[in-house]
């Protein structure tokens, strides 16, 4: 007899930690729907997220590299992929909610504009009088408003628990603790994890796509970041002299796994010393208990200032995406002028939700070589 959602849910109960989410405790969707059978209501969320179009666009997104020009180099699909897998790890060690946990972090990327924060800044500065631009509120946006799937509602109608880790900043206006008239200062403790698995999950593979593409050096990181020349001395201690290729690895997977290990260790005091009880009191908390501790968050700024200095700003990944940017900042001045050029369903928006934000949904939902081949057909020149 296949497994049944009551007994996944009993499960739950049995091994998750007594602040964990669970997911017969689901305050539910915008819009009623009959429970699913075999799974929890968190892996149905988890599968809704992985179906959808906007996942699949994140295939050929700019992460830090413009996409396509490495083999290699990750594109917002693989981060989402690492980050997930990392957030999983992290909430498995504290007895937190996997499902939940995973779904929040496969969905956190699915508002990304075309050409990395590059493009994301340049979105914000065109809607700066129209609303602004924010990915994670436009993840929320895709999830609640944008994705065309189901026939009784739009969006995915996720459960409010996955939409309240897609804030990532602040606590949803309808939030039940508040209308109760109670603080409610952070989201769940999965929604905290799945936010740090996100930072340490791009630490490691800009290292990594920096390293493959010489515009990083092993000797350089040694002699500037922390993080990496203690790893360095790790591998070398316990494997000697490895071929470049394996030896980088193994170094990235050594600050990956510290990096884990330290925020289970600090969480789990934090969350001890707290003595909360359930997921509404972690709520309540007035600070997040998902931490890195305070030695390795000092280290990780110095490496995030390094990546800055030596990597996001260097005119190899700067410079197209610098051109890339003006592509979009030049179609988004064309459909003003011309939204019958837009698909649709995005010129269906324009009554609703006003030209700017059509417009500008349109522009972000985009793939970096869809604006390429619009910015071709449109003004008859390549990118």
């Amino acid at each position: 007899m296949p497994r049944t959602r009551q007994e996944l849910e009993e499960l739950e109960r049995r091994t998750l930690a007594p602040y964990a989410q669970l997911s017969a405790e689901t305050r539910g969707r915008t819009h009623p729907e009959p429970p699913p059978e075999w799974r929890t209501e968190y892996q149905r969320d988890r599968e809704r997220i992985i179906h959808s179009r906007a996942f699949r666009r994140l295939e050929y997104k700019t992460q830090v590299f413009l996409n396509g020009t490495g083999d290699h180099l990750r594109t917002r699909l693989t981060h989402t992929m690492e980050v997930a897998s990392v957030a999983r790890a992290i909430a498995r060690a504290l007895r937190l909610n996997e499902d939940l946990t995973e779904a929040i972090a496969l969905a956190h990327d699915l508002g990304h504009s075309p050409f990395g924060h590059r493009g994301e800044a340049a979105l914000a500065r065109l809607m700066r009088e129209h609303g602004g631009f924010e990915h994670n509120g436009q993840s929320l946006r895709i999830v609640e408003e944008l994705e065309q799937t189901y026939p009784n509602f739009p969006g995915l109608n996720l459960t409010w628990e996955v939409r309240e880790g897609l804030m990532k900043h602040g606590v949803p206006g309808d939030h039940p603790l508040r209308r109760a008239g109670v603080a409610a200062r952070h989201p769940s403790l999965e929604a905290q994890v799945a936010d740090l698995a996100d930072e340490i999950a791009y630490y490691s593979h800009d290292l990594d796509d920096g390293l493959g593409a010489r515009l990083l050096s092993e000797e350089d990181l040694t002699r500037r970041v922390r993080v990496w020349a203690r790893a360095a001395r790790r591998v070398q201690r316990e494997h000697g002299r490895l071929p470049d290729e394996c030896r980088r690895y193994f170094i990235i997977r050594t600050i990956t796994d510290s990096q884990i290990r330290d925020v289970v260790q600090t969480s789990e005091k934090l969350i001890e010393q707290a003595g909360v009880r359930s997921a509404d009191e972690v709520r309540q908390w007035p600070r997040p208990l998902v931490q890195y501790s305070p030695e390795r968050r000092r280290e990780n700024l110095e490496l995030r200032r390094y990546l800055y200095r030596n990597l996001y700003f260097n005119p190899e990944v700067s410079g197209p995406n610098t051109r890339a940017v003006r592509v979009l900042e030049k179609l988004f001045a064309f459909y003003l002028e011309h939204p019958e050029q837009m698909s649709r369903q995005a010129r269906q928006r324009v009554r609703r939700d006003g030209l700017h934000r059509a417009v500008c949904d349109y522009l972000a939902g985009m793939t970096d070589r869809y604006v390429m081949r619009e910015y071709e057909r449109l003004f008859g020149t390549a990118f």
